[in-house]
């Protein structure tokens, strides 16, 4: 028969396998989702359209689920360190991220090794917003519509200049696959920033450039540059003028950049779902709806399946394209 002290170390060591097996149900159950701060990564800096539409956002969602909601800004490498800072927080819901088509599909195209996997380390929770580019050129340039602007590049192949934010970033790629589309070849000449390409073909130092609609748009009403084409299916309702690309004969050519929400891999699907909805609801209220349009932006509102898919065929067209114009970054 055991002793009392063994009697009692086997029962001490049954309830440590009990509490094991069982001890982190009854905190679950406890603190529902979310029960602390909420914190929203943005991979870039204060003032941009991601960090506008995270406060905003942030500020309905906080309000909504009683909880506080911080914009933590980590910008740098293309958003690579946001993005990389997300794919390592723990998977409780209480660290998202507004990524885009940077962050999510050119960066794998651009780099041979990135710090995380677009698809394997993220739930996709939604699709915020989209926002169309257009090609506009300095006023100098003799081309008004596409037929003459593709007729000039192709009278000076190599010679018409275009500006981008970067080596590898989303400008970088939506211009070279416009070129191919058309059948052109022109030079890149990459800046630092978006507001750096802009400044350049305000000044005539570039040639041509594919920026946002609500980024050019006061600079076209300025007379600073002239619209080309837009990449949207249809015209915008903020600029009707301006044609589109599918209209200037370029069949299945649009140009567009999607911002998205996405939490860590393996956070639990009802958590997902949770946010999912929360964020939809807010984008369909009259009053973000006429924030976000303000930007310049589409306001879309995905299931996280939409977006899931969206990811990998954006990862897929624009592979293509770093292959086919030799895009490397790294």
């Amino acid at each position: 028969m055991p002793s009392k002290a063994e009697s009692t170390a086997a029962i001490a060591y049954f309830l440590t396998v009990l509490l094991g097996w069982f001890g982190g149900v009854p905190d679950a159950f406890a603190q529902p989702y979310p029960s602390k701060l909420i914190r929203i990564v943005v991979p870039a800096g204060p003032g941009g359209t991601l960090d506008i539409m995270a406060r905003v956002i942030g500020q309905k969602l906080s309000d909504n689920v009683k909880q506080p909601v911080v914009v933590d800004n980590r910008a740098g490498a293309s958003g690579i360190i946001g993005t990389t800072f997300l794919a390592k927080a723990p998977p409780d819901g209480h660290t998202i991220m507004l990524g885009s088509s940077t962050t999510h599909a050119t960066n794998v195209a651009a780099y041979a090794k990135l710090p995380y996997d677009a698809v394997k380390d993220f739930a996709p929770i939604t699709n915020v917003a989209e926002t169309t580019f257009l090609l506009c050129v300095h006023p100098s340039i003799p081309a008004r519509n596409v037929k003459e602007f593709v007729a000039l590049a192709k009278s000076r192949p190599g010679e018409v200049t275009y500006a981008s934010f970067g080596l590898g970033g989303i400008a970088h790629f939506i211009t070279e696959e416009f070129s191919r589309a058309v059948g052109i070849k022109m030079l890149h000449v990459p800046y630092k920033s978006g507001p750096d390409a802009s400044k350049a073909l305000m000044a005539g130092h570039v040639m041509a450039s594919f920026d946002a609609l609500a980024v050019m748009l006061p600079h076209i009403k300025s007379g600073r540059v002239r619209p080309i084409a837009i990449g949207a299916t249809n015209r915008s309702l903020a600029a009707p003028e301006i044609p589109t690309f599918l209209e200037s004969g370029i069949a299945g050519y649009t140009s567009s950049v999607w911002y998205g929400v996405f939490a860590p891999a393996n956070t639990p699907n009802d958590i997902v779902q949770k946010l999912s909805s929360e964020i939809i609801n807010i984008l369909a209220s009259p009053e973000m709806l006429a924030r976000l349009e303000g930007l310049g932006l589409k306001v879309i509102g995905s299931t996280p399946e939409q977006l899931a898919a969206l990811v990998l065929s954006d990862i897929e067209r624009y592979v293509n394209v770093a292959r086919q114009a030799n895009i490397r970054a790294d």
